[in-house]
């Protein structure tokens, strides 16, 4: 039996607009799915760049270790005992000598001698004094000077240490952020071009779906024909 050119095209073209229908329908909700995830996505990565860490300054709060350094010359003391028992010891030598002139009856000069020779002695104990004050006076500027020095050093070595570990940690968290705000730029792209091919699908398939069914009809037409 033969179909009319109504009939035929009624059929086969409302078999093929029902398919178009079914396929723009599902690819177009995929679209929607897709572009809602490449939204969602977008928050996501708008939030993890709001979130970034601020840039640090490695060099700021430096703080060293230098009160631990004490200078072993700081309270070097004159060492006065010996030079002491040498006045002392002088003292009595004159006490001695000054009894024999007595006992000899060598007279004012004898005494005036021995007392000019108590002062020399004495003098010299006290020049000796002085020469142990400047010696220690130049070993603590000396001891100073490489406390100082060591001080410095210290400084510098706490600076340059805790530095370079402000710079690591910054670097660390920093390549992790940039590894992360990529993943997720990549699935938001992904998620985008999905949606937008889907979509243009769907409208592809639309826009096919009257000349298809035309075609349908007519072939199914033409079928019928042939059988008949």
């Amino acid at each position: 039996m033969s179909l009319s050119i109504g009939t035929a095209l009624l059929i086969g073209g409302g078999l093929s607009l029902a398919g178009s229908a079914i396929s723009a329908n599902s690819a177009n909700k995929a679209s929607k799915r897709n572009l809602a995830a490449a939204k969602d996505t977008q928050q996501k990565l708008d939030i993890l760049e709001a979130n970034r860490q601020d840039i640090v300054n490695p060099f700021s709060g430096m703080s060293n270790l230098s009160n631990m350094i004490a200078n072993p010359m700081a309270n070097l003391q004159v060492a006065t005992e010996a030079a002491e028992f040498q006045a002392e010891e002088a003292d009595i030598a004159l006490a001695n000598t000054l009894d024999t002139v007595r006992a000899t009856g060598q007279g004012a000069g004898g005494a005036t001698a021995l007392a000019n020779a108590a002062l020399r002695s004495k003098r010299g104990i006290s020049a000796s004094i002085q020469q142990q004050e400047a010696q220690n006076a130049m070993f603590r500027a000396q001891g100073e000077q490489s406390n100082m020095a060591m001080r410095i050093s210290e400084a510098r070595r706490m600076q340059a240490m805790k530095a370079q570990g402000k710079q690591y940690m910054f670097e660390t968290q920093e390549n992790r952020d940039i590894a992360q705000l990529d993943r997720t730029a990549g699935m938001q792209t992904q998620y985008a071009t999905q949606g937008n091919q889907l979509q243009m699908q769907s409208n592809q398939i639309m826009g096919q779906a009257i000349p298809n069914a035309l075609s349908a009809g007519a072939n199914l037409y033409v079928a019928g024909q042939a059988g008949s």
